[in-house]
């Protein structure tokens, strides 16, 4: 890393090593590498243990890559092409209580905490991940024929670090590991919430 990142208070080296790189190498990813992400994932905590999150993927070069590739928009695309996987993260909006099935309010919540078990477990293995908000959420939902009660949340690509030349220039200049707002920002004691 080229810019060194540093905590306010001492935390595991992982948590400020992991970051989100575009530049990619689309080395190739083995089932059991990319199946131990999902493994950590399967291991979220989530509310009542209903495990909302579903993963879809694809790996270059697979008959499936090039439909993946669809799913992000154009400026994810041009970069995304040169990653070794690409996961669709979804989750399920309803879970069953009894045999009625109702909203389910924490799906998204718990998604997020599997994907970012999958991105550390990856970080972990040598590998790097980058997840996308930018894709055609509809596109997917159609491709994977999801049920109305499933939504599409974004796509991760995954792979080993890449030339950073390869990117666009202004891209190639953003291809550092990103700072975090302070904690006082985003973190209040007891009534005294403020936005």
């Amino acid at each position: 890393m080229s810019q060194p990142r540093t905590s306010d208070y001492p935390i595991d080296a992982q948590f400020i090593q992991r970051w989100s790189p575009r530049a990619l190498a689309n080395d190739p990813i083995d089932d059991e590498t990319l199946l131990s992400f999902f493994e950590a994932a399967r291991w979220s905590p989530s509310a009542y243990n209903i495990q909302p999150w579903r993963f879809a993927y694809s790996k270059h070069g697979s008959a499936s890559w090039d439909s993946y590739l669809d799913f992000l928009i154009e400026f994810n695309r041009g970069w995304a092409q040169h990653a070794s996987a690409l996961v669709v993260v979804i989750s399920k909006t309803t879970s069953l209580n009894g045999d009625k099935e109702v909203a389910n309010p924490s799906h998204a919540f718990d998604a997020g905490a599997a994907w970012a078990n999958l991105a550390l477990q990856a970080h972990l293995k040598g590998w790097l991940t980058h997840c996308m908000g930018g894709v055609h959420h509809d596109k997917i939902k159609a491709a994977l024929n999801l049920p109305d009660n499933y939504v599409v949340h974004g796509m991760v690509a995954i792979g080993k670090a890449g030339d950073k030349s390869q990117l666009p220039e202004f891209l190639q200049q953003k291809e550092i590991p990103s700072g975090r707002l302070p904690l006082e920002q985003t973190v209040v004691e007891g009534l005294n919430f403020t936005l």
